[in-house]
């Protein structure tokens, strides 16, 4: 489409995820702005830390941290299944906001409350602990990842038939400031042979 800019062309993110994820959170809240000053839809998808994780050397600190990962991905899951994936968008801002935004567990009653926010049967944290979702999990979580490498984590993005790990970024794009990020990543996934830009991370995750 010679003369139109890539800014100025509809477009389509998906975006895989795992709740208990700081950056993925930021990522997927930047996402959110994007939404308001481009021409663009969200649609998440489930990736699990625990699983990607679970044959690799990791600290003691962060094995206790994904002893909790698989519940919030499984209540995602079957919420999804029984519901409809677009759901995935207003349940993932619920159990962020109280996960990252406001520092809450990963408790039982923490879901419910997220669930009974979303709109959604708060009978759907039942899941936590139920392994039949965790096949369809791992089908979600491949067909992201696979596009990527399993040496890298999430939040993963396909822009275009191109996916990346990434963005790393905190705190929150917000307006224009974001829509520039999102035309950023547009420009490079266009960039034939293009895989990466990195540095070392020296701030932690803030959620301002």
């Amino acid at each position: 489409m010679t003369g139109v800019s890539v800014a100025s062309q509809a477009a389509t993110a998906d975006f895989w995820f795992d709740p208990r994820c700081p950056w993925a959170w930021i990522a997927s809240r930047w996402m959110n702005e994007v939404e308001q000053v481009r021409d663009v839809e969200t649609r998440f998808h489930l990736m699990s830390l625990a699983y990607l994780n679970e044959d690799k050397d990791i600290s003691d600190d962060y094995r206790e941290f994904l002893s909790t990962a698989w519940q919030p991905v499984r209540v995602c899951m079957a919420a999804a299944q029984q519901h409809g994936e677009e759901v995935l968008d207003r349940l993932y801002t619920e159990l962020g906001t109280r996960f990252h935004d406001k520092g809450m567990d990963t408790s039982r009653a923490t879901i419910e409350d997220a669930l009974e926010a979303a709109g959604l049967p708060t009978d759907l944290a039942d899941a936590m602990d139920l392994t039949e979702y965790d096949e369809a999990i791992k089908a979600s979580h491949h067909s992201g990842m696979d596009q990527v490498g399993m040496e890298v984590g999430t939040p993963v993005i396909a822009v275009e038939g191109v996916a990346f790990f990434g963005p790393v970024v905190t705190p929150v794009p917000r307006g224009e400031a974001a829509g520039r990020l999102w035309d950023g990543v547009r420009l490079v996934a266009g960039t034939e042979g293009f895989y990466e830009l990195k540095r070392t991370r020296t701030a932690d995750p803030t959620f301002d």
